[in-house]
């Protein structure tokens, strides 16, 4: 139940895309006059303020797409600039309240659900020789529509879902060896500026490694705090074991600096909060299940029913 636009707030603006909140209810003039305000091009990414595993995030490429999209919330979200860079990377980090500097306790590379074309099988086709790729497919079918249909050409690469995240078919690899202290250094002088923050993972896009362990070209798409997996255990060359004391390993960690930060006067959650929180959660779920979005078959944005003078086609 941790609220995006909150934690986006805490960023600093050097590391962050420009967040935009809307309520589940506003109309669509408001919307787009908001994304000609602020002056953002497309294709942006629209995803619930409070969300978790990739449910209901979408791209979208035009202000149709935009609305028919932001139609279908029924929970407030957030809309965001694409941001651009080829590599996700999610890097899990931890400092004790009593320790000056924090470490880097696990690195998660996203391979994007991509497909290379052999001149001769579809799209949904080769979809098929991927056994982890199967599982997308009543997804895919929904949202690409006629797409699936497309005979790509030899060698040639589409990505079909640009989101890092497993339940959207990504592919988690294990990168911790990649950490060093140049790396570790940048992360730690991130997380210290954000107040409060001391365990959790940074989901970031980037365009190389070297650049980023250099401080260029990257961005913090998503920060997570207490509610963080370390998602490096989900590389499928780790057993099952792996997992279990990686999970251990980061909640150890994780209770420690609770009890540090208690001694210091913040409070544990009550009992009737954290049942208040799970009740919360289990409906948010619910809610974010039934958000569903398709394209046409054309795979253009849909006509919609709507005032004739609002003009979204830009």
């Amino acid at each position: 139940m941790e609220s995006k636009k909150e934690i986006d707030a805490l960023l600093p603006d050097q590391y962050k895309p420009l967040t935009l909140f809307f309520s589940f209810d506003t109309k669509p003039e408001i919307i787009i006059d908001g994304i000609r305000a602020n002056k953002l091009n497309y294709p942006l990414i629209i995803k619930p303020d409070i969300g978790m595993q990739g449910k209901a995030v979408v791209k979208v490429n035009n202000g149709y797409e935009l609305i028919s999209a932001a139609s279908r919330f029924s929970v407030d979200y957030i809309i965001q600039p694409f941001v651009a860079f080829p590599k996700e990377m999610g890097i899990f980090y931890v400092r004790y309240p009593d320790e000056e500097k924090g470490k880097i306790t696990g690195i998660v590379e996203k391979e994007f659900l991509t497909v290379t074309g052999d001149g001769v099988s579809t799209i949904e086709q080769l979809l098929n020789q991927t056994p982890r790729y199967i599982l997308q497919l009543p997804v895919l079918r929904k949202t690409l529509g006629e797409r699936m249909n497309t005979i790509l050409k030899r060698e040639e690469e589409e990505v079909l879902v640009p989101y890092g995240n497993h339940v959207r078919g990504s592919l988690f690899v294990d990168s911790t060896y990649k950490n060093n202290a140049q790396l570790e250094a940048l992360i730690d002088k991130v997380c210290k500026s954000v107040n409060g923050f001391y365990y959790g993972r940074l989901d970031i896009r980037f365009n190389s490694f070297e650049e980023l362990v250099a401080d260029k070209n990257w961005s913090i798409i998503e920060l997570n705090g207490a509610g963080s997996e370390p998602t490096h255990m989900y590389d499928p060359k780790h057993s099952l074991f792996f997992a279990w004391k990686e999970i251990i390993r980061h909640w150890k960690m994780l209770y420690e600096i609770s009890m540090q930060n208690n001694k210091k006067g913040y409070s544990f959650l009550s009992y009737s909060d954290g049942k208040k929180m799970l009740k919360d959660n289990t409906r948010l779920v619910k809610k974010l299940d039934e958000i569903k979005f398709e394209m046409p078959n054309n795979h253009r944005a849909p006509v919609l029913k709507m005032n004739s003078h609002l003009n979204i086609a830009r």
